[in-house]
């Protein structure tokens, strides 16, 4: 695992070096911080890993410089991985980190979440990207499709958000994670209810169905 945070720090630092994709640059902090706190949830948590392993495929949102979403790549070549990311810059320059670090299982795209029907079981991730109850209402389930959601959040979670009255998801996980340099991690886990989720009926016939980005 460290040769391979080696080698993401150094394109980052390298010919990625104008675009800004992490503020940590030192690899100790590097390693910590973005390579073990973001497999670190996965790999210990009672419930991460069973479900990736039920459906084989994980869409990460918002991913900015490849995180958790090339990590996971990496440490599960055998599952499909793809990225949303609202900037084109970043999905562009995630692309090439994965060309560069041999990643064939992973498809980072410039793509708004809000946008996408969601017509595939899969696992999706959110880590520091917004709201807990913002981003469960911008994800669209149709009924019959099982999504699980996981949450990279701090401890501090219960202080900076509101999380009563969540409509359309049920909350299944809430775990504590201690990753080296941080006050600790945090996983919380909501899977749709069976009737899917709320859809606007203006909305319906613009979605791009996710099966569409495999």
């Amino acid at each position: 695992m460290r040769d391979f945070s080696n080698a993401y720090l150094e394109i980052l630092k390298g010919e990625l070096a104008g675009l800004n994709l992490t503020r940590i640059l030192d690899g100790e902090e590097f390693y910590n911080k973005q390579i073990v706190d973001s497999l670190l949830p996965y790999e210990q948590s009672k419930f991460f890993k069973a479900k990736l392993d039920k459906v084989g495929l994980l869409v990460d949102v918002g991913f900015g410089g490849g995180f958790p979403l090339v990590p996971l790549a990496w440490k599960e070549p055998k599952y499909s991985f793809v990225g949303f990311e609202g900037k084109r810059k970043k999905a562009d320059a995630v692309a090439l980190i994965c060309e560069r670090l041999n990643l064939d299982n992973v498809r980072p795209m410039h793509q708004r979440l809000e946008d996408v029907l969601m017509d595939r079981d899969c696992i999706v991730t959110f880590k520091a990207v917004g709201k807990i109850k913002d981003l469960l209402a911008k994800l669209f389930v149709p009924r019959g499709t099982k999504v699980t959601v996981f949450f990279y959040k701090g401890p501090g979670l219960d202080q900076l958000e509101d999380l009563s009255r969540i409509s359309d998801w049920k909350q299944i996980s809430d775990e504590f994670f201690d990753v080296p340099g941080t006050e600790k991690r945090r996983l919380m886990g909501f899977e749709n209810v069976p009737r899917g989720t709320y859809i606007p009926e203006g909305l319906k016939k613009n979605l791009v169905n996710a099966s569409d980005f495999l």
